[in-house]
């Protein structure tokens, strides 16, 4: 309750008061007369217009990015949804409901929780056991608003067609035909603006949080101040699968931008939330930049116009993905960076020259140069796929990927051999499972110059494979089904350790057709390690499985390929009656890597019972009246029907049933003086036993009526603003003896609050407006109302007679002036640019997101205060009502203040916020130069 009562913006609703008697718990809240937003769209008769449901959707959006943010602990609302967004008088909607709330302690960002909120509101994350952060809103936030502009329900089953009964995939399929100005919304609107307000719905409403954006980036583009992002989706679940698609088609005009396209100059940089997030080649057929991968962003190159991109170069593959906040630079040093949010950077491509500029051709490949010289190119450093133009060589292989949307390095590999011919085989292996060519073809002259070793394509669709006699290979080649359409060719070691070769074929500027013009297998059971160790691949083609032998057990269930664990454990085979510990389970046609330790000529019969007396026996393998011995672990398991085989895995024996419990006697005592003992023993016993439990029940009573009535005084504390006496606070101050500044408005001393238990600062006003005790206790009521991270909390007041004293929290850390221009030690770049976003934040706040309009009129870095954790908070906001006009003007007109006035102050002209703005304008110059705005001991 705390967590609400510290909320004050005005797209919240405001909590009053609070009840906590007994077990009763009540809330009292501000009364909204215009019901909730769940009644305006979908209940009412007349719904409204584009431009209101455009503010509400912005209001909803401020709201929750205050909740985030802005407040002084960031607050998971969990609940978001139209029923819980209310209307006032003026048709404001302001967020209500946060009984739901989860609170987050300042540097927290993620948080595990029970399942709250609503369904069809819920994001997937709820559902999956992982912690929730404040992209569940956003999820939320995102159904929600597809709700505002189609003004229905995001589940309807009273709909004409199937397909429109979910919200969130009939608004992508009107994306993806460009019919959403079909659409009879009742009046004209502008499709543009309907179109981004659905892709920002669509970018909420992702499966994975980390491809979410953050509100704040929400409120930026309803604001139109930022561009729409463009998003790639690579093999993740999203409205339908084929968001990429729809998102291709409303920006193929951006594709085809001047600066998208062509030569890359030096200052170049990309971003994944912004519409520069990759550069294409000319034809646009390929990307290098962002795409999403697990919870955040790989670099790489793509080709584009397909429902799911494929991915045909990946850069330092096997780092972790990134955030939405990182960005590639083409430095002005000639070098390609990525840098994190953190400010690290790492290098793309290595290589010792200056870069001057870069290019995406349309081969695919990503070019650095030196002038005229190419220094650098990504068809240098294959991952799991050459295109046409692009050579394989010894001995750099290819890498397969770990799936089809994780393209960090996978389990395979095929290369080039020193005897020329082309392999495959499973990375913790050099055992190939497929070879290209036939002994036959082998030249003796590959031993001795490895330079002619490669596989290529040509432009016609040949794969080859080269020699040193300048006899090429024909390893495949295309059958031509695209019909004399563009066709792009590739050949990739997929994730399932298969050589592929593919053609793609334009369809037209979005989509592409994929044809397999050859694969080196046909069933991925034969690909050596497709399971892992201790377990074996069955089916056919590409729907094989894998299964672990009896006795063991997924290392991941998730991922079946990993392989599988011994469940039972070596202690279970000691002794000298080994055999009456385990079982052996059969299974048949079963076939793996045949180097058994042992090889007996015996029966089937006897082989089980030779493999149970054997310690070191895990599995028997039955072939041809020979009975192999193996020791896990076991790999290249595969089970074929052809095979004859049978194979005897030892495993646990049953528990044997428990011996019969032996009789007890129980022998009966006569002695009657043991019996009155006993029975005497055990009265006191209980006596004391009663005694103690009713003094804990009658103690615990009490301290539960002490520790709720000091909650209630407590929280209570919390809620509104302490009325001090005179004498209290010159108790607390020792008389007003530590003085910590003064200005034209009075002196700020430091305090201890009654129990020694906080430091604030008491602030003794001077010259105030001669207003009665009324008006004094209104206005600090509006300040007492300001609740924002980057404002001085304003914690209790004193009026009495002609004093007027105000009691904040006190920041050891001094003003923005100490640190600015006094201190050793100035801070950082990024420290200054943070301090100036903390202000603005502040300012922005008083302006127009408290519940009335402040004007500050004296921003100075004298006025900002800094924090424990050096966070810049505004002080002496809200005081300008309380003192004259005149000294208003002579505090502004101090040789500390002068440099900050606005030109109107001098005009005697009416004050508006942009008074502030003027005063910030010059804080920010100081912030930047570390210098007053006015100095006069100067060259």
């Amino acid at each position: 309750m705390r967590s609400i009562g510290k909320t004050h913006h005005k797209n919240l609703v405001r909590l009053l008061g609070y009840c906590t008697e007994d077990s009763q718990r009540l809330l009292v809240y501000e009364y909204m007369s215009n019901g909730s937003l769940a009644d305006l769209l979908f209940r009412t008769e007349r719904i409204p217009n584009w431009s209101h449901r455009v503010k509400i959707a912005l209001d909803i959006a401020r709201g929750i990015l205050y909740l985030h943010e802005e407040c002084e602990a960031p607050i998971i609302h969990c609940d978001i949804k139209p029923q819980n967004i209310l209307m006032d008088d003026f048709w404001n909607a302001k967020i209500s409901d946060f009984g739901l709330a989860k609170l987050l302690v300042p540097d927290q960002t993620r948080t595990f929780t029970i399942v709250r909120g609503t369904r069809g509101y819920l994001a997937p994350e709820w559902h999956k056991n992982t912690p929730i952060s404040v992209k569940a809103d956003v999820y939320s936030y995102g159904v929600m608003l597809l709700e505002i502009v189609f003004c229905r329900r995001n589940i309807e089953t009273n709909v004409s067609r199937p397909e429109e009964v979910l919200l969130s995939n009939w608004a992508y399929e009107l994306m993806v035909a460009r019919e959403l100005d079909k659409l009879d919304l009742g009046e004209d609107v502008d499709l543009q603006n309907l179109e981004k307000m659905v892709m920002v719905g669509m970018w909420c409403i992702q499966d994975e949080p980390g491809i979410r954006p953050s509100m704040k980036s929400v409120v930026l583009m309803l604001e139109g101040i930022t561009d729409l992002a463009f998003l790639h989706l690579f093999g993740m679940a999203s409205v339908s699968g084929l968001l990429l698609l729809m998102l291709s088609i409303l920006f193929v005009e951006a594709r085809t931008q001047p600066n998208q396209i062509g030569e890359i100059h030096l200052g170049s940089q990309l971003s994944p939330i912004s519409n520069m997030h990759s550069w294409l080649s000319p034809s646009g057929h390929f990307a290098f930049g962002f795409y999403s991968q697990g919870n955040g962003f790989a670099v790489g190159i793509w080709m584009m116009g397909q429902p799911n991109n494929t991915v045909v170069w990946t850069a330092n593959r096997d780092d972790e993905p990134v955030s939405i906040n990182a960005t590639i630079h083409l430095s002005e040093e000639g070098k390609l960076l990525l840098r994190t949010e953190q400010g690290n950077g790492s290098l793309i491509a290595d290589f010792s020259e200056v870069a001057t500029s870069a290019s995406m051709l349309d081969s695919g490949n990503f070019v650095l140069y030196n002038g005229s010289s190419v220094i650098w190119q990504s068809f240098g450093y294959p991952t799991d796929t050459i295109l046409v133009g692009q050579n394989l060589t010894y001995p750099d292989p290819l890498v397969s990927s770990v799936s089809s949307s994780n393209h960090s390095s996978g389990r395979f590999l095929l290369a080039m051999q020193e005897d020329g011919n082309l392999v495959a085989y499973a990375g913790l292996s050099f055992d190939a499972y497929w070879e290209g060519i036939y002994k036959k073809y082998r030249d003796l002259s590959f031993y001795f110059n490895h330079q002619g070793l490669s596989l290529y394509f040509n432009h016609q669709g040949f794969l080859f494979m080269d020699t040193v006699s300048k006899k090429p290979v024909l390893l495949a080649r295309s059958s031509y089904p695209c019909n004399n359409k563009t066709t792009i060719f590739r050949a990739t070691l997929d994730a399932d350790g298969i050589f592929r070769f593919y053609s793609h074929c334009l369809e037209n500027k979005t989509s592409r057709s994929v044809h397999i013009e050859w694969s080196a297998l046909n069933n991925q059971c034969n690909v050596r390690g497709f399971c892992g160790f201790n377990s074996y691949c069955s089916g056919v083609g590409t729907n094989a499985d894998c299964s672990c032998y009896p006795g063991f057990a997924f290392n991941d269930p998730s991922e079946k390929f990993s392989g599988c664990y011994k469940n039972v454990t070596e202690s279970f085979c000691r002794g000298t009656k080994e055999g009456k510990m385990y079982d052996v389970k059969a299974v048949e046609n079963i076939l793996f890597e045949r180097y058994p330790y042992s090889v007996l000529h015996v029966k089937k019969e006897n082989c089980v019972l030779c493999c149970l007396e054997d310690c070191l026996c895990d599995v028997a393998l039955y072939m041809n009246e020979r009975c192999e011995k193996y020791t896990a672990p076991i790999r290249y398991g595969l089970k074929d029907r052809n095979a004859s085989s049978i194979a005897f895995f030892k495993v646990k024996a049953a528990s044997p049933p428990a011996p019969p419990m032996s009789p007890t006697i129980i022998i009966e005592s006569r002695k009657s003086l043991l019996v009155f003992l006993a029975i005497a023993f055990g009265s006191v016993t209980f006596l004391c036993f009663v005694i103690a439990i009713s003094t804990f029940c009658v103690y615990r009573d009490r301290a539960y009526l002490y520790e709720t009535l000091s909650g209630i005084i407590s929280l209570a504390g919390e809620f509104t603003l302490r009325s001090f006496s005179y004498s209290e606070l010159e108790k607390a101050t020792g008389g007003f003896m530590e003085e910590l500044g003064r200005g034209s408005i009075g002196a700020v001393y430091r305090g201890t609050m009654p129990g020694g238990d906080r430091t604030v600062a008491v602030k003794r006003l001077e010259k105030v407006l001669d207003e009665g005790e009324k008006k004094f206790r209104a206005e600090i009521t509006v300040i007492g109302q300001t609740y924002h991270r980057n404002l001085v909390r304003l914690l209790g007041f004193c009026v009495e007679g002609s004093r007027r004293v105000l009691v904040y929290e006190y920041l050891r850390n001094g003003t923005l002036a100490d640190l600015l221009f006094q201190s050793e030690r100035r801070p950082i770049w990024k420290e200054r640019v943070r301090i100036a976003l903390d202000i603005a934040r502040g300012i922005l706040y008083l302006h127009e997101e408290c519940q009335a309009c402040i004007i500050h009129c004296n921003i100075t870095p004298q006025n900002i205060l800094m924090d424990d954790s050096w966070m810049a908070k505004i002080s002496d906001f809200g005081l300008s009502k309380l003192l004259y006009p005149e000294e208003i003007r002579s505090s502004m007109a101090l040789s500390q203040s002068r440099g900050h006035m606005a030109p109107e102050w001098q005009n005697n002209a009416l004050m508006s916020v942009k008074a502030d703005i003027y005063s910030f304008g010059v804080v920010l110059l100081e912030i930047i130069c570390c210098r007053s705005s006015i100095k006069v001991d100067v060259e």
